[in-house]
């Protein structure tokens, strides 16, 4: 059985948007959510910046009930609940059903959840107060804490799990929802992924020397894809999730569609020919970018988008020279790229996810967002595509057909292709 899979739901807690319409907003207009953290400073952080979603009150008491936020101190959580259920109400599923549903699903990944209840953990039992845990204490520090503590809200009853590839996970999370669907297995997931917030997250990169410390007083400049004076990545948080579903599924119960989901491929470099625990292994690269093209059935002249992992390291300009090995493409013919990294930070875990919801609004909505703090191209990426397929603000235009990647921590790679609905 090959089914074709469709979006039907879209949800977002992003440093720069938490809803989609908020989210476009920022998209469209450049707007960054990176912002000083005094916080930060306190710990003697050099870098003083992240990108956080701004969570308020009636976030919270719109998702939770009095009780469930009473301890609740799992930020990776309350994003990816927010996300998971703005996602699964914007397809109009119902929430108040009684009846397990068999035919739906979740799979929601997470990097490193719960830190700040480990935090709090750690100093009750070692003061010899473990009784004054909570009753929460597990659910909010167990790896698939957020699927479960989504699915108490919408009762799945198909697979219901959490996966953790690193920075692949959100992209990754997509494309195991995809598989399923696609044989039969599920009717409709609910994917997605999420982030933890702060310093005791953020610190492990803060010790690797990989985070920018010359804007703190200019957070907004900070996240510099692509660009000649990109100093590291900035750190972030939040979470995105998809209704993918069966399009018979959909289209039986009058869904609206935001896109199709082509195909995609997952795969490792080994840790081998360059790869390591950091870096990736470009051979790898290039032949998940090529084998999800295959998979798609698409050639690589008709993408018109990418939006790439591109975190402003000093392997952005290696990430496009696999690129454009891999399509064979370079020059003018390349596709327009963009790096949501530049207008959120880098979200971690949730960074794919959070991705993958921009590039289905810029081919629902008909934009490319454009990249912030890239106006000094790297002249490394100038030698191998012209400098319009770099845009540094939107463009208005209809859009078909979008490669997201991911390229994560432990030399894991994920592509999925996204296409128009016909």
């Amino acid at each position: 059985m090959s089914r074709r899979v469709v979006i039907t739901g879209m949800g977002v807690a992003a440093p720069n948007g938490v809803g989609l319409s908020e989210f476009e907003n920022s998209l469209r207009n450049g707007i960054s959510g990176i912002k000083f953290q005094p916080g930060l400073k306190a710990l003697n952080f050099s870098c003083q910046i992240a990108g956080e979603p701004q969570i308020t009150d009636a976030h919270l008491e719109n998702c939770f009930t009095s009780l469930e936020l009473r301890g609740l101190r799992s930020t990776g959580i309350i994003y990816g609940v927010l996300a998971g259920l703005e996602a699964w109400s914007d397809a109009e599923i119902p929430l108040d059903t009684e009846e397990t549903d068999w035919d739906s699903g979740i799979i929601f990944g997470a990097g490193t959840l719960g830190v700040e209840k480990f935090r709090e953990a750690i100093h009750l039992i070692d003061e010899g107060k473990t009784r004054r845990l909570g009753s929460t204490a597990v659910i909010q520090t167990m790896s698939s804490g957020v699927s479960a503590y989504l699915n108490s809200k919408i009762g799945c009853g198909n697979i219901v799990t959490t996966n953790s590839s690193a920075c692949t996970t959100g992209t990754e999370a997509v494309l195991m929802a995809y598989e399923r669907i696609k044989s039969g297995k599920a009717d409709r997931i609910l994917s997605g992924s999420c982030s933890d917030s702060g310093p005791y997250v953020w610190g492990g990169f803060e010790a690797l020397r990989i985070l920018p410390h010359q804007y703190n007083e200019n957070p907004g400049a900070g996240s510099r894809p692509m660009s000649a004076s990109a100093a590291g990545f900035v750190p972030g948080s939040g979470a995105g999730a998809m209704v993918l579903e069966d399009l018979e599924s959909a289209q039986k119960r009058g869904a609206k569609i935001y896109a199709e989901v082509l195909g995609g491929h997952l795969n490792s470099g080994g840790q081998r020919q360059g790869g390591s625990m950091t870096a990736p292994n470009s051979e790898g690269v290039r032949n998940c970018i090529t084998k999800a093209v295959q998979d798609s059935g698409i050639k690589p002249s008709e993408i018109e988008t990418i939006n790439g992992h591109l975190t402003a390291t000093q392997m952005d300009p290696t990430e496009i020279m696999n690129w454009s090995k891999a399509l064979d493409l370079k020059g003018h013919e390349f596709p327009v790229i963009n790096s949501l990294k530049s207008l959120t930070g880098h979200c971690l875990s949730a960074s794919g996810s959070i991705e993958c919801v921009a590039s289905v609004l810029q081919i629902n909505k008909n934009f490319i967002f454009g990249n912030l703090n890239c106006e000094d191209l790297h002249p490394e990426i100038e030698k191998v595509i012209t400098r319009e397929k770099v845009p540094v603000t939107s463009l208005e235009r209809s859009v078909n057909t979008v490669v997201k990647a991911s390229f994560g921590f432990g030399d894991v790679n994920a592509v999925v292709v996204f296409r128009k609905f016909e």
